[in-house]
């Protein structure tokens, strides 16, 4: 397939060396900013652009893979003549923000991405949306050849899954930085807990989070969570977090 990719950021990147090396055709690679385009285009022998006005019109895919925020933007200046089918990767943008176009869809990865850090796409169940059956099928015909899991996906289910992970995700990562400051506060270090949080990752791998769920919340131990929110007081933040936390514990548990 041959395709043209809107964006030269974390999964842009990715997007462009998992495609390249399956064997799909990288026409064009676009950035504002030309040398972030030209970086990317020179790793998968494509051609680098700056301007919307110099978009392939022939390619099979154009994938819009930026900031969700710049993507009504984007569309707005990209014409419809072009011939392919458009993407954008984004798990909160509704598939209707790309209507203006014959042939659209979503390829969302629920996935946290880094430019540098090695991501296996075919561990990962992208989220697949069309504008129609033939396009959906297209689209996951060529997902298969990258990333085997992807999942039929409507805009509704998709956001679901974009706020599950930021709970999952990000919520849970800025958890891990309060245990890193307040170890920190101690002389500890965070290494200490490492431990914890592999295991616990690892046991909702198999089994539901209700059912590993642990600590002073689920035993309804008021003493020591009393003990807890005083050793804490001085970080008012840090004690609202753990009271509405230990509240939806103990709320699910009842």
């Amino acid at each position: 397939m041959n395709i043209v990719i809107l964006g030269s950021g974390n999964v842009a990147t990715h997007f462009a060396h998992n495609f390249h090396n399956k064997g799909h055709k990288i026409l064009q690679i676009f950035s504002q900013q030309k040398v972030n385009a030209q970086a990317l285009a020179f790793a998968v022998n494509a051609e680098a652009i700056s301007n919307v006005s110099e978009i392939n019109k022939e390619a099979d895919l154009y994938m819009i893979v930026i900031p969700d925020h710049a993507i009504p933007s984007l569309i707005e200046t990209i014409s419809t003549a072009i011939s392919g089918i458009v993407v954008h990767c984004s798990g909160a943008t509704d598939i209707q923000v790309l209507s203006k176009f014959q042939h659209y869809g979503v390829l969302y990865p629920p996935q946290s991405i880094s430019k540098n850090d090695q991501s296996d796409f075919s561990l990962i169940p992208f989220c697949i949306e069309g504008n129609d059956s033939i396009t959906f099928n297209i689209l996951m015909k060529l997902m298969a050849t990258v990333a085997p899991k992807s999942i039929a996906c409507s805009s509704s289910q998709r956001l679901a899954i974009h706020i599950a992970s930021v709970f999952a995700n990000n919520f849970t990562n800025a958890l891990f930085q309060i245990s890193y400051d307040l170890l920190q506060q101690y002389d500890l270090p965070f290494d200490i807990i490492r431990p914890i949080i592999l295991e616990t990752a690892q046991k909702v791998q198999s089994k539901l989070p209700s059912q590993v769920q642990t600590g002073p919340a689920v035993r309804n131990d008021e003493i020591t969570i009393k003990k807890h929110l005083n050793f804490i007081s001085e970080h008012d933040d840090w004690k609202q977090i753990y009271q509405l936390l230990s509240q939806e514990i103990v709320k699910r548990k009842s």
